[in-house]
């Protein structure tokens, strides 16, 4: 077996080959780590250059690529994959994690089209973006087949004020998975979702000093540790594809969530 083959298959002869959205930061970042950490080949996906090598600088000796990428636009989406594909041999994981909020508190009849757009762009088109590309590299390599996992979020069960784009994407997401769930089937393309309550990250900041909640008043919210998710998400990464989480939470424990909070 060659370099690029052990590089490849990784420990115990599995595919260990991951594209990470989002890795410059938050969530996107730790899973990416947690990944190089367990021996995965990873192609960091991002906006910002700079962020993405700090991400592969964590992990000094990873088998790591940054890849400027917009997934709003399926030309970067394209390239990213064909990068991924020409620097490692092929794709076993999607995690679909580019996402942005937003607008904070803005009221519906206020948020300008531009700013929904732009969230619908990034959330959904983007993830639909990456998942199709991902679906057709994992159709046609061989071994076939893969595992897209999304990230979705508490807002794709339940919204929080003033959370409109965000919170219409993150249920048209709970859509994308179920859909691609079904369509890869065939080709050992295994699909599910984690939904993410309060991480701790700079988007979750706020929440400590005080959210906005249902009933208008102005309340601070526990946070768990980002590394928490990291590991739930390399626990649906690493699954056989016969077995699939097709949705997990995870979520602080005491967020207002579950009952009236």
């Amino acid at each position: 077996m060659n370099a690029m083959e052990t590089e490849k298959r990784g420990t115990g002869g599995q595919p260990r080959i991951a594209v990470v959205t989002g890795a410059g930061s938050g969530i996107g970042r730790a899973v990416a780590v947690e990944l190089l950490r367990a021996g995965w080949s990873v192609a960091l996906a991002g906006r910002r250059p700079g962020t993405l090598e700090e991400t592969a600088a964590l992990v000094p000796g990873g088998a790591s690529l940054a890849v400027r990428t917009d997934v709003s636009q399926p030309e970067e989406v394209a390239a990213l994959f064909a990068a991924a594909v020409e620097r490692f041999g092929r794709v076993d994981l999607l995690f679909n994690n580019a996402g942005t909020f937003g607008p904070g508190g803005v009221p519906v009849e206020e948020l300008e089209y531009d700013a929904w757009r732009h969230v619908v762009d990034t959330n959904l088109n983007g993830a639909f973006l990456c998942a199709q590309a991902a679906y057709r590299q994992m159709k046609e390599q061989d071994p076939q087949g893969g595992r897209i996992i999304n990230n979705g979020s508490i807002s794709a069960h339940v919204p929080r004020p003033n959370s409109v784009a965000y919170t219409a994407t993150k249920h048209a997401l709970t859509g994308l998975t179920k859909s691609l769930s079904l369509d890869g089937r065939p080709y050992g393309i295994a699909v599910g979702q984690i939904d993410i309550g309060n991480a701790a990250t700079d988007m979750t900041a706020r929440m400590q000093t005080g959210a906005l909640q249902a009933n208008g008043e102005i309340a601070p919210e526990p946070v768990m540790d980002v590394a928490d998710v990291a590991r739930t998400v390399r626990h649906m990464a690493e699954l056989p594809l016969e077995a699939n989480v097709q949705f997990a939470t995870v979520l602080a424990t005491a967020m207002p969530y579950v009952g009236r909070g």
